[in-house]
């Protein structure tokens, strides 16, 4: 049985729903961000109990389609963005299309009318703090993010850095300097 869990974006998520999940009897199962198959029988109480103690830790256990759908897309987006190595080489659309084996305007459609905002927008603002997170990290250059994330040109990813943030990406940089260096006077 499939399970859809929203809000479930982080390693540390899956591990507590597999800590959860256990405490429930239920061990054999494939963990996955937004999805968990459980291999074995799942009782209703069991399917309720999970349901409540996920709640506790501000994750909600999905049960309609559309919801469903929502959460599988913001998914592949985020291990698209933030846990792959590489991007895929071709469009977002068509891979959102070919992952989820939907027409991406009918992913559209729906995702705007729950999300209010496009697919596009989501992208760009999981694009962003990846963004963010690399340049905290301090490993590459602007050119090589901008590389790394498919950018057309540093100058198209600082625009949109700046559109969304209000900042440029070399001051928020300097941010991270200025804070780090007030934090090494105290």
């Amino acid at each position: 049985m499939k399970l859809y869990i929203k809000y479930m974006v982080s390693l540390r998520c899956k591990m507590l729903v597999k800590e959860e999940l256990h405490k429930l009897g239920l061990d054999k199962v494939i963990v996955e961000l937004g999805m968990v198959e459980v291999l074995e029988e799942i009782t209703p109480q069991q399917q309720a109990q999970l349901k409540q103690n996920l709640l506790q830790s501000g994750l909600e256990l999905l049960d309609d389609k559309k919801s469903i759908l929502i959460e599988k897309i913001k998914n592949v987006i985020v291990e698209m963005i933030h846990y792959s190595e590489d991007l895929p080489k071709m469009n977002f659309s068509d891979y959102l299309s070919t992952t989820l084996g939907y027409d991406y305007t009918y992913l559209s459609n729906i995702f705007s009318e729950v999300k209010g905002i496009t697919i596009q927008q989501y992208i760009i603002m999981h694009k962003i703090e990846r963004v963010k997170e690399l340049l905290l990290y301090d490993e590459l250059n602007l050119t090589e993010i901008s590389y790394k994330l498919h950018y057309s040109s540093v100058a198209h990813l600082s625009n949109q850095f700046k559109k969304v943030t209000g900042l440029t990406p070399s001051y928020y940089k300097q941010l991270k300097q200025m804070r780090n260096s007030n934090l090494e006077n105290m």
